[in-house]
């Protein structure tokens, strides 16, 4: 498998996952990349989260001055004119309307897989967040095997720097995976159910966070020696407050695991 560059950057969402899950997840793989940091996402579902994070505001812990970490101290990618400079200098500093168009302009070649509805590229919200990938697939919310296979093939053809990027749909509900031994149609997750299967969600989120670690692991050993960010985009609510999955402002929707390294440093 061909090295990527030292500038290249592989950003990973784990949609909906809650930083609790990851913690009590066994992921080799995504641990090996950084310390595990206890974050506040820019929003509380996936295309306000995202639509954030494609113009530098990734999540960060509130009140660090450590850039990265939190992007009001100095953020991983910044776009010029998108907002204050930050106490520290930017890892990344683009043009661009996203941070995607940002890299492309700089020479990379952009890559994306998409797995929630929202990066659907037949729909204009999709459309909106998708654009400016060079090569993209919206595989659906659970086939993280055909979006590793889809980005290893593209980066197999990159001669310069890249900047590839895949959402995960097996953490969002109905938490899924290929070959998972319990029903897909099974959704332990609804808004505003009255049964409480909050040890049903952790169990699958977990699980499905397992499988994905499996998975994802060669695509991260790739980008080791280069930049990696990993991220919920936001979290479920798993009845706290009486409150169920997300799409509303509560700290369970707003908390998420973030890990980051830039140029193979991982940020402490």
């Amino acid at each position: 498998m061909k090295p990527v560059t030292s500038d290249s950057v592989l950003f990973i969402t784990l949609d909906s996952c809650r930083h609790d899950s990851f913690a009590a997840a066994a992921v080799p793989a995504m641990r090996a990349v950084a310390p595990l940091h206890c974050a506040q996402s820019p929003s509380h579902f996936t295309y306000g989260a995202h639509a954030a994070m494609f113009v530098g505001f990734t999540p960060g812990v509130p009140g660090l001055d450590q850039p990265v970490l939190n992007p009001k101290a100095g953020r991983l990618f910044r776009l010029r004119g998108g907002g204050g400079p930050g106490r520290h200098e930017a890892a990344f500093v683009l043009d661009g309307e996203t941070i995607i168009d940002g890299f492309r302009q700089a020479g990379y070649r952009t890559i994306g897989a998409g797995a929630v509805g929202w990066f659907d590229p037949a729909t204009p919200p999709g459309r909106r967040l998708t654009e400016h990938f060079d090569d993209y697939i919206f595989t659906g919310p659970v086939d993280l095997a055909d979006q590793c296979a889809f980005v290893t093939a593209k980066l197999d053809m990159v001669t310069g720097n890249a900047f590839a990027f895949l959402n995960l749909g097996e953490t969002h509900v109905p938490y899924w995976h290929r070959g998972a031994p319990w029903d897909w149609q099974d959704n332990p997750c609804v808004p505003f159910q009255t049964v409480d299967r909050a040890a049903t969600c952790r169990t699958r989120q977990i699980a499905c966070l397992e499988y994905a670690d499996r998975l994802l692991a060669p695509l991260i050993d790739r980008f080791m020696d280069a930049t990696i960010v990993i991220c919920g985009d936001h979290g479920d609510a798993w009845g706290e407050d009486g409150l169920w999955e997300h799409g509303f402002s509560h700290w369970t929707t707003l908390t998420v695991p973030l890990l980051a390294r830039v140029r193979g440093v991982p940020i402490q």
